[in-house]
């Protein structure tokens, strides 16, 4: 009789563990090629191209002085005289080299900075809202001082671009650490992951959502100083970047190229976030099952 009664109980209990798998089971398939086009390129071309007929239709109706808003033609004219004098690419990776070198040295002076805000009270207590003031702070009043301290060089501009990423990269990490469950650090501790085994093991893996936001964040602030930076010092000494080219259309009263200008800087910021940090976003939320696509 006992038999019998533990066989259901088997079954059942056999039943539950299989419901469980499948809901810890991530479907995991890869996307046809025609779908990814259809959902992730195709909306933003038509978003341009609406944008393109609006700005033409604007220029063509006259709504708004061509003096005011060049034509698209124009601004496409720049553009391809640029490529055909070979400055285009120059131009652009003076700007790009600057922007993603002063990022990684910021990342390199943020992340610890934010763990050690974030782990020690006393320096938190005495850092934490310095690191808030200067994250509010308009990046580009630390262009004037910058110029007094170094002069017009590339070391005026990095101070700038760590100035104003570095404490969004570490209020990222600060605000990740703070997210991360109590239950892993004393389970970490539990292991034996204490230290800096445990801040490597334990506390960067689980702050890594926030922590990423803070390097959005910090690379956005890096390539806003940059622009700033070299709009204002504009210098031959510095090399012909976006920024300098923005102003020296400025100074000519070269509208199409103060657009086309505005266009590159925009074009170089949507392409870092699609070919890095989205990239690297989905990557972690795919690890934690938040993604399965």
């Amino acid at each position: 009789m006992a038999s019998t009664d533990t066989a259901p109980k088997r079954d059942d209990l056999a039943g539950l563990e299989a419901g469980l798998d499948a809901l810890d089971a991530v479907e995991v398939r890869r996307t046809p090629v025609r779908e990814v086009l259809v959902k992730k390129v195709l909306p933003p071309l038509v978003a341009v191209a609406l944008v393109l007929v609006v700005w033409q239709v604007l220029v063509s109706a006259k709504v708004v002085e061509e003096t005011k808003l060049p034509a698209p033609s124009a601004v496409w004219g720049g553009l391809t005289d640029m490529w055909l004098q070979g400055t285009l690419l120059e131009v652009v990776w003076t700007s790009v080299s600057r922007g993603l070198f002063g990022f990684l040295i910021a990342l390199a002076i943020g992340t610890p900075l934010g763990l050690l805000v974030a782990r020690v009270k006393f320096v938190r207590a005495a850092i934490g809202p310095i690191l808030s003031g200067l994250q509010s702070l308009p990046s580009v009043a630390w262009v004037p001082p910058a110029v007094l301290w170094f002069g017009l060089n590339d070391a005026m501009m990095y101070t700038v671009i760590l100035l104003g990423a570095v404490p969004s990269i570490a209020n990222g990490l600060v605000s990740g650490v703070d997210q991360v469950p109590p239950l892993f650090l004393r389970a970490g501790r539990t292991l034996g992951a204490t230290g800096l085994k445990g801040t490597w093991h334990i506390v960067m893996p689980a702050a890594l959502p926030g922590y990423l936001a803070g390097l959005k964040q910090g690379w956005a602030f890096s390539w806003r100083s940059l622009m700033a930076a070299e709009i204002i010092a504009s210098s031959p000494e510095l090399g012909l970047g976006l920024g300098q080219l923005l102003e020296n259309a400025r100074n000519n009263i070269d509208l199409p190229g103060v657009f086309l200008s505005i266009l590159l800087i925009l074009v170089v910021g949507i392409a870092i976030d699609l070919l890095i940090f989205s990239p690297v976003e989905r990557w972690v939320l795919r690890s934690r099952g938040l993604l399965v696509k």
